[in-house]
């Protein structure tokens, strides 16, 4: 599959898109920073709870209040939906969450360029995406370069930074597939639609984050852990999730993940002013390799945009009826 060259009209219809992405890197760039705060008195796995919750309440009643009925989907995607809402809720939260409490804000943000090498990776298993030896080289520098991260040990050379990263890491292989699959249903659906549903159908495993000692309101929380999951639940939930998909309706699902590089420069300068975090003594090489590494895979994203695919579709659809 070549990369396909854009008209200016489909450069057009993707700029919303490029600026969404923007702003949802700079919601999830501060995320770990409010996050550390939060973690002073709520369980990661309580922050969890409450971003289902507060997630799916607002974007349910946004959607069926904007579509009503044509909010349900077609029972030939409930099966997708799931899969969408245990990889890009369920266990993306999770595994960050329990990642970000065992390591740092800067070595989360080191981590997260890895997000566009497992997204061409699934892209590429899918048959999404082409593969070559620039992109195979790309993928070996952006692990290399996390690999140096992930073997970064605390001051008391104990595993809980080891431990942390692997979680964030399994996180982002999570999130890497939710964005491949969750694209194909923004051919047929809005994006508000799709994002509640993905929600929605995550309301199931707050039981299982509130077990044990995670508490939904602690009683010793403070007001700057309060507020800072009032920026949780708003910002990097509600309205990064809703900018998100509504830019993988308009630019591949390897773009929307390379914007993904905006993130760290956000979070380790936020960590350096707020929290007082130093930087790793192998910051320069493991930032040169990881970004260099990624750059490398998604300079060329060939991936069809979606008006090609809706187009084939249709196509498909109209010959089926002949």
């Amino acid at each position: 599959m070549s990369t396909l060259a854009l008209s200016a009209d489909e450069a057009r219809r993707r700029r919303p898109g490029y600026v969404a992405l923007v702003a949802v890197q700079f919601f999830f760039g501060l995320f770990p920073l409010f996050g550390k705060q939060a973690f002073q008195h709520f369980s990661p796995r309580a922050v969890g709870a409450w971003r289902i919750l507060f997630g799916a309440g607002v974007l349910a009643l946004l959607a069926f209040a904007i579509y009503g009925r044509r909010a349900w989907p077609d029972g030939r995607d409930w099966a997708r939906l799931v899969a969408c809402a245990l990889l890009g809720i369920v266990l993306n939260m999770f595994l960050f969450l329990e990642g970000l409490e065992r390591s740092t804000a800067v070595n989360t943000a080191l981590l997260l360029p890895l997000i566009p090498v497992f997204t061409a990776i699934v892209a590429i298993a899918l048959r999404a995406e082409r593969f070559d030896r620039g992109r195979a080289l790309g993928m070996g520098l952006a692990f290399l370069g996390a690999s140096v991260v992930l073997l970064q040990r605390g001051p008391d050379t104990s595993s809980s930074y080891l431990l942390g990263n692997s979680l964030v890491i399994l996180n982002e292989i999570c999130y890497a597939v939710y964005l491949v699959i969750a694209r194909p249903l923004l051919s047929r659906y809005p994006p508000l639609v799709v994002i509640t549903w993905v929600f929605v159908l995550s309301l199931w495993a707050v039981p299982l984050f509130l077990a044990g000692d995670a508490e939904l309101s602690p009683g010793a929380a403070s007001a700057r852990s309060w507020s800072s999951i009032a920026y949780i639940v708003v910002f990097p939930t509600v309205l990064a999730y809703l900018l998100n998909v509504f830019a993988l309706s308009r630019v591949s699902a390897s773009t929307t993940a390379a914007f993904i590089f905006i993130q760290p420069l956000i979070t380790i300068v936020g960590g350096l002013v707020w929290l007082g975090e130093s930087l790793p003594a192998n910051f320069l090489l493991a930032t040169a390799l990881t970004f260099g590494g990624v750059w490398i895979v998604a300079r060329r994203p060939a991936v069809k945009p979606l008006e090609p695919l809706l187009a084939e579709a249709g196509a498909a659809q109209s010959r089926a009826r002949e």
